[in-house]
């Protein structure tokens, strides 16, 4: 068994109720590097950090081809499984979606986050038929590779108002039917919400967080499997250089810069 199943297998095993895997999201080789020496169990890439870093908006607005080029770095740079947010598959139809994941899986990802937004502005939600036969198109590129890519469905309802918890668990189990292995529903923190998801949703539920929402110990009591910081992170860097610049070319000061890394230690992680 090759080296990309092995992780695969790996980080399947990683998605189990109450003892959530907790990912923060990646997008470029140093921040990966940064996370996987913080502890991470799995690196995952934002396509949001990812595109804004190649000067895109998020919001399929990034050619493929630049998408997997970043994949297929990070997933070289840690020696942890790399699972890979691909918005809504980067194409318009299932044989696009299908490419998309073909080259991904050549990159050396394990994991996949296909989401059920269009992405003309933030919506509306793809059709519940058109978006399973985009997963299953997923798992058939999958399939043919002969890797066991977790699949993880993201569900918009939240996010886009397009419906609470009926509309999700409605499509949740039609996206499992087509064949995800998980469930993503950004949007809520909610713990009344989320235990109704974990409880109504035949398989791992992930969730995104950020200021304010629960703690890691209190989603795990509600029986989350995976939890994800998403552009979160990318965001707050950028914030720090923003910050820097007002400073500087504002106030002449550099005190916005006291708290980085020291480029002896990003040094050392970037040696490997």
């Amino acid at each position: 068994m090759n080296e990309q199943r092995i992780r695969a297998q790996q980080f399947r095993s990683l998605h189990l109720p109450g003892e959530p895997l907790v990912l923060v999201n990646a997008w470029d080789a140093a921040s990966a590097r940064i996370v996987a020496a913080a502890g991470a169990r799995a690196v995952a890439t934002t396509s949001a950090g990812v595109a804004w870093s190649r000067g895109a908006p998020d919001g399929d607005a990034l050619a493929r081809e630049t998408a997997v080029d970043v994949i297929r770095l990070v997933a070289a740079t840690v020696r942890l499984p790399v699972t890979a947010d691909i918005e809504s598959g980067f194409g318009d139809t299932p044989d696009d979606v299908a490419d998309t994941v073909t080259a991904v899986l050549a990159a050396g990802a394990v994991g996949v986050n296909v989401e059920d937004a269009r992405h003309d502005g933030d919506g509306p939600l793809r059709d519940v038929d058109e978006q399973c036969a985009r997963l299953a198109a997923v798992r058939s590129a999958a399939d043919r590779a002969d890797i066991p890519l977790y699949l993880n469905a993201r569900v918009d309802t939240f996010l886009s108002g397009a419906g609470g918890v009926p509309e999700t668990v409605a499509r949740a189990e039609a996206y499992l039917a087509a064949g995800a292995d998980g469930i993503f529903v950004p949007g809520t923190v909610d713990p009344e919400t989320v235990a109704a998801l974990v409880s109504a949703i035949p398989a791992p539920l992930n969730v995104l967080v950020g200021p304010g929402a629960p703690p890691v110990a209190e989603l795990a009591r509600l029986g989350v499997a995976r939890i994800s910081l998403g552009s979160r992170v990318a965001a707050s860097a950028y914030a720090t250089a923003g910050r820097a610049a007002a400073e500087a070319l504002g106030a002449g000061t550099y005190e916005t810069l006291a708290d980085g890394l020291d480029h002896g230690t990003l040094n050392e992680l970037m040696r490997g």
